[in-house]
């Protein structure tokens, strides 16, 4: 799931207006930042084997830091206190934590059955939506152009940069994604990885607070 996180942090901005578009991706993003840190010092692992599924040649073969339920809810919490220490407002602590944890679940539609539960246990779950391209796109497509009506809808440009930054961010997101699935594989080097997936949550992030400072809620 890449495009589908980001429409749920979207259209979540409906409900929690005082959070930053920036906060909902790190939220939402959370894990998936932090997993290429893990990948860098072998404390995860995952190989690169071109068709593996349908849509992405990655065979997870160990990430219960980042990617088990059990992490999924404790990151959560985490991630929800440290905003509720500096915005001491527990409704929206609250929706960042479920936000965070929201990740599992949506990884759960999408992985094959890679997915822990636990951190030492040998139970791993998924559905296996990336064993098809026509379901993934669909799925994908439905919660991201979703989110997209739900912030457009629920949000107003302030000056011209609020009215087409919005559609510049949804093309870029759209650009970036069908790269995914249909441009070449990467290669196996862990460091070319890490650098390339800190280069694309930068430039998400910037979009995102571009995006955010030039429209209002209405």
């Amino acid at each position: 799931m890449f495009i589908g996180h980001y429409g749920l942090a979207l259209g979540v901005k409906k409900a929690a207006p005082k959070i930053s578009l920036v906060m909902l991706f790190l939220a939402v993003e959370f894990v998936d930042i932090l997993w290429p840190v893990l990948l860098l010092l072998d404390i995860e692992q995952v190989k690169i084997v071109p068709g593996f599924t349908e849509v992405n040649p990655f065979d997870f073969v160990h990430y219960p830091y980042t990617h088990s339920l059990v992490m999924g809810v404790l990151w959560g919490v985490v991630v929800g206190f440290l905003y509720w220490l500096f915005k001491k407002d527990f409704k929206d602590a609250a929706i960042v934590g479920l936000a965070v944890l929201s990740h599992w679940f949506l990884d759960y539609i999408v992985h094959t059955a890679d997915l822990p539960l636990t951190l030492f246990g040998s139970e791993k779950v998924g559905l296996g939506l990336w064993n098809s391209m026509p379901l993934t796109l669909l799925i994908e497509g439905i919660l991201f152009f979703g989110g997209v009506y739900l912030y457009a809808k629920s949000t107003r440009a302030v000056n011209s940069q609020g009215k087409w930054s919005l559609w510049v961010m949804v093309a870029f997101f759209v650009a970036a994604n069908l790269f995914n699935l249909f441009g070449p594989p990467p290669g196996d080097s862990i460091p070319a990885m890490f650098v390339s997936f800190m280069v694309l949550q930068a430039i998400v992030l910037w979009l995102a607070y571009w995006v955010d400072k030039n429209r209002v809620a209405h």
